[in-house]
């Protein structure tokens, strides 16, 4: 089936426009009323604190966390020339959500309340994604080279065993951490404070420098790996600066808000479908596109249950869902071009 593709900078500048709007909609948006002055606070001070002290940094983890997970979605796709796969495939998600864990339930215990509040989960969902890639590069490494299949069979497996660790925990969570744990295993965005920005958004910003970058080899590789190592292409160096990318920007995204689903399988299927496979366009646009996502379903869950805050994972889940299931109806019977 032949699909129309869009003019590259008509189709950038649209998204690129739809997220400065999505943004200025969600700051003048939420429980205390609409505008940029939250109506019944009269109190500029009030509203101030309203608007950039808790919408704007809620805010800008969305963009963060939607672009980094499109992006990193788009990059493994690439890698395993897979429409399916996205990060969770790997087990970098399941990795980051058991270090998480572990620093609720136990972090308190070790480090305190004070060092838990802004370091301790970030830490652990940070360090669990390494780990879990140390072991995945480990398993999947022959005679100095990566095996694909290999690096799948070991993250679904290793991504098992870490859900399976992350289970366990639940059951030595007291009831303020299971509370906790509920909510943010739904993924979630709420409570988030500038000191985290602060930390994650160079983890971010340098995994989308380097995903970027990754672009002209996974075009090669979308040729066969034998084809792109006869045309220059290091398919070792590029499958393992992949895994490095995914991690930098998938880790630190799950440990702050959270385990959201669908963004980084179905924004790339949007993107390519608009602008092809080229990763150049590929990759900075399903950034886009995530961030834009994320910044609308968030929004959405902030004002569905007004006073309440619905998980931000269900709204992704329920947005994604359909998303996929049209794709795979408008392919018929033919297989989804990776």
């Amino acid at each position: 089936m032949s699909v129309s593709r869009l003019p590259i900078v008509p189709a950038f500048t649209l998204l690129s426009l739809a997220l400065v709007a999505s943004v200025l909609l969600s700051l003048a948006s939420g429980a205390t009323g609409f505008g940029i002055h939250p109506g019944g606070v009269d109190n500029p001070a009030v509203s101030r604190l309203i608007v950039l002290g808790i919408r704007l940094p809620r805010i800008v983890l969305a963009v963060l966390v939607g672009a980094g997970l499109g992006a990193a979605g788009a990059v493994m796709q690439g890698l395993f020339r897979n429409p399916l796969a996205d990060p969770g495939l790997i087990g970098v998600s399941s990795g980051a959500a058991l270090g998480a864990t572990v620093m609720i339930v136990e972090g308190v215990i070790w480090f305190g309340p004070g060092v838990m509040a802004r370091w301790g989960i970030p830490a652990g969902g940070m360090l669990g994604a390494c780990v879990m890639t140390g072991i995945l590069q480990r398993f999947s490494t022959r005679q100095g080279r990566v095996s694909t299949s290999r690096l799948v069979l070991a993250g679904v497996a290793l991504g098992a065993l870490a859900s399976a660790a992350t289970g366990i925990l639940l059951y030595r969570a007291n009831d303020a951490a299971l509370r906790d744990l509920t909510f943010w295993t739904m993924g979630s965005l709420a409570g988030v404070r500038w000191q985290e920005i602060e930390i994650l958004a160079p983890f971010t910003l340098s995994s989308l420098v380097l995903l970027m970058a990754l672009a002209r080899p996974l075009n090669l590789l979308l040729l066969g790996e034998e084809n792109a190592a006869l045309m220059g292409c290091r398919v070792g160096r590029v499958k393992f600066l992949c895994l490095v990318a995914v991690t930098l920007s998938v880790g630190p995204a799950v440990a702050f808000s959270g385990v959201i689903g669908f963004v980084g399988v179905i924004v790339p299927h949007l993107v390519r479908l608009a602008s092809g496979p080229d990763h150049r366009f590929l990759i900075p646009g399903s950034a886009l596109l995530g961030a834009l996502l994320l910044v609308l379903s968030d929004t959405l869950a902030r004002l569905i249950a007004i006073p309440s805050d619905v998980p931000v994972g269900i709204i992704t889940a329920g947005l994604g869902a359909p998303i996929f299931i049209w794709l795979l109806m408008r392919r018929g019977d033919q297989d989804i071009p990776a």
